[in-house]
Parts: structure tokens; sequence; C-alpha cells
């Protein structure tokens, strides 16, 4: 199967201008605190030498990113990211039109990156996802989580307080939007395009081996 083959499969894959998501990567850099690196740091697994990166965009009320991170990405960490193939990135997509609780869960995981607690927080936000969803409020069973990971409850109040990672999920909500991401979740393979939708492992496996060894044969023979 060709590689344009591959891509195609279905109505997943829609290939991008590699051009128009490196201003959505320089614009979501910028959004971070004026160039403030520590939270894509922070919200980042894998080895900064992996050949390939993926971003994807995630909304931690959506049922599909939860499906996504429960049950395909601890795969995807032991086969692609563990085994340095991979870097991974995660970037806010919150869908507020649909996802009342969407925004403030994700300011909440912001507020936990500032701390250096994101991936700890991500994995009970998508774990209690059907507790705080429904809620009006869903600030006091947020704040809760802060004690299963060690935080402190007042520094995460007041860092909630302060809404400046509000503008941070917004600005990168945005430029998600500008490069074509609809939906959640979506991840976007470097070099190559957009995948929508809560994939299958074999479809990941699939994609990232196949431009995994062309890369890794491209740079042997460099």
């Amino acid at each position: 199967m060709s590689r344009r083959a591959m891509f195609g499969l279905g109505s997943v894959l829609v290939l991008l201008v590699a051009a128009g998501f490196s201003a959505f990567r320089s614009s979501s850099a910028d959004g971070a605190g004026a160039g403030d690196e520590s939270l894509i740091a922070q919200r980042t697994k894998g080895s900064a030498a992996a050949l390939l990166t993926v971003y994807e965009m995630s909304d931690f009320q959506c049922p599909y990113c939860r499906k996504q991170a429960i049950e395909t990405f601890p795969l995807i960490e032991k086969e692609f990211i563990a085994t340095g193939k991979v870097r991974w990135i995660f970037l806010q997509f919150p869908l507020t039109q649909i996802h009342a609780n969407a925004l403030p869960a994700a300011e909440f995981s912001m507020c936990a990156a500032r701390a250096g607690k994101f991936w700890p927080v991500h994995d009970l936000l998508f774990e209690y996802q059907q507790k705080w969803a429904p809620l009006k409020d869903p600030a006091p069973f947020l704040l809760s989580l802060a004690d299963s990971v060690g935080l402190s409850r007042d520094e995460m109040t007041q860092c909630l307080a302060r809404q400046e990672m509000r503008e941070i999920v917004r600005g990168e909500a945005e430029g998600a939007a500008q490069a074509g991401v609809q939906s959640t979740p979506t991840v976007y393979i470097d070099g190559a395009g957009l995948l929508a939708g809560a994939a299958p492992i074999e479809l990941y496996r699939r994609v990232l081996d196949s431009l995994w060894t062309d890369r890794n044969a491209a740079k042997k023979g460099s």
C-alpha cells in the first residue's frame, strides 16, 4: 500500500500543508506565556531526539478523548514513546459549545502543568470524567483531585483565579482551529497529517511504524 493510500484510509486522515501547522505550533508557543516553553515541556512525553513528533488536540470532557486516553494511549506510550520513536505533545482543544466543563478542566490541567503535575492530573480527569462532567460547578471536585497528586489546593485556587491559563487554552484552541482541527481527539503527526477520532491502536501502529521506518532509513542514508 502506498503512503498516500495509507493516509487516505476512510476519512480519518486529512493531509495538511506542513507550513500551516508550523504556524499553529508557533502561535501555541507564543500563547504559552510569551515564549514560556515550560508548559509545553510539562505536556510532553518522549525523547526530544525522537524521529516522530505527534501533537494531540484533546478535550477532557470528550468521551472519545477519554476512550483514547484510557484504551489506546497506554499502548502508544509503551510501543512508541518509551522506545524513543515518538515524542507526544498534548494541546488543549476544549469544545466549549457542547462541553460546559471542558474549559474549567483544561484550565485546571494547565495549572497542574505549571506545578509539574500535568500527566497525573490528565489521567485523573479522564478516569473520573463521568463524575465531574455533569456538575453545574465542577470546581470543588476538580480541586479534590489536587489532593490525589500532592498539589496545594491554595496554589491551584490562586492559579485558576488569575485566569492566565484560560487565555493560553483559548489561544491553543484557536490555533488548532485555524490549522483545520474540527473535532476531538485529533492528532497531528508532524510531516504527515491529521488523524481525527479515537483511532484504534492498529491504525496508529500502521501509520507510525511506516513513518518511523522511512525516516530511520533516511537518517542512516544521510
